[in-house]
């Protein structure tokens, strides 16, 4: 057995064939085939289950897998830890982002002070919903993971508070109170975002014993803030998933806060923070410091 295998093994697998994997890799897609045959000889069991559309990763396949993820990841901290003794960054920092909150807020102010500092470091962003991204770092696939707080299963770093916020079209009779109700929310179409967001909603409307007259379904941001601007409805959005310049893009979009507000605590998750390579420990530092100057930024 060959860290080059447990490396082409893990990337057959992220990449769910072998011809997408050598393209990654930069082999050929025999040289691929070859290492994935060899290791399962090795082992004596059969690791993924070639189809015609795809590569599927079989049950002793996916336990395996964990394990030459953490083989890796020790490797790559353990290249980390060498080139900071030489006074060298360098290395591979993988991070799972979820939704506008982390990819369009967080994660542009921090990874410039990241590279600023540490411009050797190869940086790789998977996005993805909140729940996949708490997946990929269960399974080592990724370093580091935006989420939503707390999470008991991980070490984590805490970044912001963020509220959820209404989106009204300008002239809806609800926009003439400074907050809206759940209740007051419920009985207007509503359009409920998806890619993340409706695992957040839905719950808070079945927790107060309601539940939105949902008349659209949408996973694009852009097209949620299109429909709430034509007067086609309603929404409900964590204000740091907002963009920046809503207000000039959107001028017909009215925010109000919920009453009572409902906040969450966005941050970052790890396995294991105090084992990690010193990329990702450096990561977690710099995102505490750029993250004190985000907030919410309020309700117009």
């Amino acid at each position: 057995m060959t860290f080059t295998q447990l490396e082409i093994f893990v990337m057959v697998a992220e990449m769910r064939g072998f011809t997408s994997a050598a393209l990654r890799l930069g082999i050929s897609q025999s040289a691929v085939s070859h290492a994935i045959k060899s290791l399962e000889n090795e082992l004596d069991a059969q690791l993924v289950e070639r189809e015609q559309a795809a590569v599927t990763v079989t049950e002793l396949g996916q336990r395996l897998l964990l394990r030459a993820r953490e083989i890796i990841g020790l490797a790559e901290a353990m290249r980390q830890d060498a080139a900071v003794a030489r006074g060298m960054h360098q290395g591979l920092l993988r991070i799972g982002s979820f939704g506008p909150t982390s990819s369009l807020k967080l994660l542009p102010a921090i990874l410039a002070a990241f590279r600023a500092r540490y411009p050797g470091v190869e940086v790789q962003i998977d996005e993805g919903p909140d729940a996949a991204v708490l997946q990929w770092v269960a399974d080592r696939r990724v370093d580091v993971g935006f989420a939503v707080l707390p999470d008991e299963r991980f070490d984590t770093v805490p970044l912001v508070v963020d509220q959820l916020v209404a989106l009204l079209p300008r002239d809806h009779p609800l926009t003439q109170k400074r907050a809206v109700t759940l209740a007051e929310l419920s009985g207007q179409p509503f359009i409920m975002p998806e890619a993340g967001c409706s695992a957040l909603i839905e719950p808070l409307f079945a927790g107060a014993g309601l539940a939105p007259q949902v008349r659209y379904r949408m996973s694009q941001m852009v097209t949620v803030l299109h429909l709430v601007d034509n007067a086609d409805g309603i929404t409900v959005l964590p204000e740091l998933a907002l963009p920046h310049a809503l207000a000039q893009t959107h001028q017909r979009i009215v925010l109000r806060p919920l009453r009572p507000a409902v906040r969450r605590r966005v941050g970052l998750v790890f396995r294991n923070l105090g084992r990690a390579a010193p990329a990702v420990q450096a990561f977690a530092d710099i995102a505490r410091t750029a993250a004190k100057g985000m907030t919410s930024p309020g309700t117009a």
